[in-house]
């Protein structure tokens, strides 16, 4: 994040000083930009965490579903359960890959 935003500061000084400033959608995005980013790189570099994550989105699909917040198919819920299945498995087999809580 502190290389987007030295990068987002030399951008801003060779910028012409009649430009009018950035616009509202534009820091929106920025921000938006370099939280997926610092998520990505946070997933990136703890597996256990990201195997964990998809696990638990897979998992609440179906409560979803049946709750009717987010209505979906059930091929969608039988492949969010199929997958959470298969990331269990991993868990399991791996013992390495499981998220530890203190």
């Amino acid at each position: 994040m502190e290389q987007i935003a030295q990068e987002k500061a030399k951008r801003e000084k060779s910028m012409p000083q009649n430009h009018l400033g950035p616009c509202i959608a534009d820091e929106e995005t920025e921000w938006l930009q370099s939280f997926l980013l610092l998520l990505f790189r946070s997933l990136r570099k703890h597996p256990p965490l990201l195997l964990d994550t998809v696990k638990n989105l897979c998992d609440i699909l179906n409560p979803l579903d049946q709750l009717g917040i987010y209505k979906s198919n059930s091929g969608i819920i039988g492949l969010g359960g199929l997958l959470s299945s298969i990331v269990g498995m991993i868990t399991v087999a791996y013992p390495q890959m499981r998220l530890r809580t203190c």
